[in-house]
Formats: structure tokens, sequence, C-alpha cells
């Protein structure tokens, strides 16, 4: 079943658009996303269509992808009017020529199975990736790039902080393969930053939080893809761990909502974290939620040798959310009703 058929999905959407700050200042534009058919990628590309369909905001969405056969499975059902599909590896120089006002890179493996089996290609579509993106945004003329880069790069933070702000910088083991993905995503903000200053290319940064929501791929091993699965199939959720770490969740609607106030009202050369302040809680915490409301149990058990090899070193990843508020941006689910409402879209899907 095609999202666009389930009223929930479209319902939140809805919400996202007008939860997102100065989304009006990109009516009239051109949008290139690469990562157009992942979890994150994919809800703000349907964002700007549906502003498209209910505002006559006028956007012209570039989905860009590896696949365009996931493309089309991924919009089956939606308008093409003002959508335009880009099969092209983010790794490799673009062989495509259209102007760009905005550019969003959202394409990276984000999942710890990814990073345990490509942690090379882990690094180069965040350095190599961005690299093609940023000069093809100078010789286009675009007028701003945001680069989806993670929480992640806190590393092993204090744990004697209560939130961390965009200026603390936590500690990643260099010498670890398992660092792929946040040293990677800490290397290309940096050039994004680089291209501002060297170039004058205006690009903004955003670190999202631990996000979920029903548009996560079927590749996704992340715990809290996970749990919602087991929970759907009416099966235990088994925990690896006692689930102590503490994590600001974002439902996909707010993170959305959140990068598009960032590409829209960001001060340029900045990074901004992407969380809720109302919605913290522990792993533990998160599964539990899962399955009181699937009517399922949760179960601790002794980690394999995969599921060690694809822990997160991570103890603590709660984010400040003051900057993004700061632009005026406000949350609008909670971790029960985002779960609650992941399962109800993913149930009629």
């Amino acid at each position: 079943m095609s999202f666009y058929k389930s009223e929930n999905y479209i319902k939140d959407v809805g919400i996202a658009v007008n939860a997102a700050v100065g989304m009006e200042r990109l009516y009239g534009s051109s949008v290139l996303i690469a990562g157009a058919s992942g979890l994150i990628g994919s809800f703000m590309a349907d964002m700007f269509l549906y502003a498209n369909k209910n505002m006559n905001a006028d956007i012209t969405v570039y989905a860009m992808d590896l696949s365009e056969e996931r493309l089309f499975a991924r919009f089956e059902g939606v308008g093409m009017e003002r959508l335009h599909f880009v099969e092209h590896n983010v790794n490799e120089l673009p062989d495509f020529d259209f102007p760009a006002d905005y550019i969003i890179h959202a394409a990276s493996p984000a999942f710890p199975a990814a990073f345990n089996s490509d942690p090379v290609g882990t690094v180069m579509s965040n350095i190599l990736g961005t690299k093609y993106l940023l000069d093809y945004g100078r010789e286009h003329g675009t007028k701003r790039m945001l680069y989806i880069s993670s929480g992640e790069v806190y590393g092993q933070g204090d744990l004697s902080l209560e939130a961390f702000e965009e200026t603390y910088s936590g500690y990643v083991d260099p010498t670890s393969a398992r660092s792929c993905y946040p040293n990677g995503k800490r290397a290309a903000e940096t050039l994004c930053a680089s291209y501002t200053k060297q170039f004058g290319l205006d690009t903004v940064m955003v670190r999202p939080s631990h996000t979920y929501g029903p548009t996560v791929t079927r590749a996704d091993n992340r715990a809290n893809a996970q749990f919602v699965n087991k929970g759907l199939a009416g099966e235990d959720i088994v925990l690896n761990s006692a689930g102590n770490q503490m994590r600001s969740y974002t439902y996909l609607a707010d993170s959305a909502s959140a990068i598009i106030t960032v590409l829209a009202c960001g001060e340029s050369g900045n990074a901004y974290n992407i969380a809720n302040s109302q919605s913290r809680t522990t792993i533990a915490g998160f599964a539990k939620e899962v399955a009181a409301q699937t009517g399922t149990k949760v179960i601790f058990a002794d980690p394999d040798e995969v599921a060690k090899a694809e822990m997160s070193p991570i103890a603590k990843q709660v984010l400040s959310s003051k900057k993004l508020e700061g632009l005026g941006w406000k949350g609008q689910f909670t971790v029960e009703e985002g779960i609650r409402h992941t399962l109800d879209i993913m149930r009629e899907l």
C-alpha cells in the first residue's frame, strides 16, 4: 500500500509543514534531495509536494537515489508534476545538469549493519558525496546546501552534562572502524564550513537525534526500528543490554520540520541539533513504550557476536534543542505520541 493512501501519514505531513518555520521562503524554488528514498529524505520530499498541492508552493523536487526503481516504489501514488527522479550514486561525479536552488544531502548509510559491513563506503558517502554536491552547488548557483550530519558526532560525551550543545565536541575513537559514521559526519561538516569560508557557498548542518517513524527502510536495523517491527509482528522485543542509555528520540515529522526550519532560517556555516526537549527516554524506555502499545513484552538477552560488533559505544546522547528553538521551531510529538503515530501508519500500510 502507498503511503499516500494512509490518512494518518498525510495528516502528519501536514502537521510537519505547518511546524516548519519559514518554509514559505522556499516557495517557487527547486530542491535537490540526495537520499530521497530514505527515512528523512523521503518525508521531506513529501512535505514539499504537500505544500505544492495545498499551498501552491510551486517547489520543484529532484529526488536522488542509487536506484530509480526504489524511488518509483517509494513515491508510488503521488503526483509527478513537480517531482523528478535522479538515479545517481552520490559517491560519483554528477552526470546530470539542472539548476538546484537548494541541496539537501541526506544520502548516507545510517544503521549499524552498514557500518559493520561497509565502513569505507560509509565514510566516503559522507566525505566524497558531500564534496561532489558542494561542487555542484558552486557550479550551479545554489543558494544554500544543507548537510544532514548526526548526533553521533558528539561520540562518548561527558555523562555529567544534561544535554550536548552544538559547541561541545565529545570523543570519538579514530582507530575504531565503528567510527566510520561519526568521523565521516565530522569531516563532512568541516568540509561544508570550509566551502563557506573559502568559496562563499552558503551551507548549514543539522545533527539529528535518534529519528524514528513509518518511512524506515527494510534494511535499517537500528534498535528503534527493530523494536517497532517486532511489536507490530506481535513478537517479544529483545534487548541485548540493560538499555539504560539515555537518548533524545525525535519522531520523523518533528525531525523533518526542524530540518526544513534550519534550511529556511538557519545561520550560514552553523550546525543545529535536531531534537525535541519533550522527547527523551532510555533505550529500554522506548522499547517498553512500543511493547505497551503493541501488547508485547520486553525481554533481556546476552548479545551474540554480530550484535556486539554493531553496538554503539555511546552511553548518553541527549541533544540540546535551544539553538533550534531559537529559530522559532517547536516539537509537536512526545515519545508516546510519536510511537503511536508510527504504529498507526504502519498498521494501515
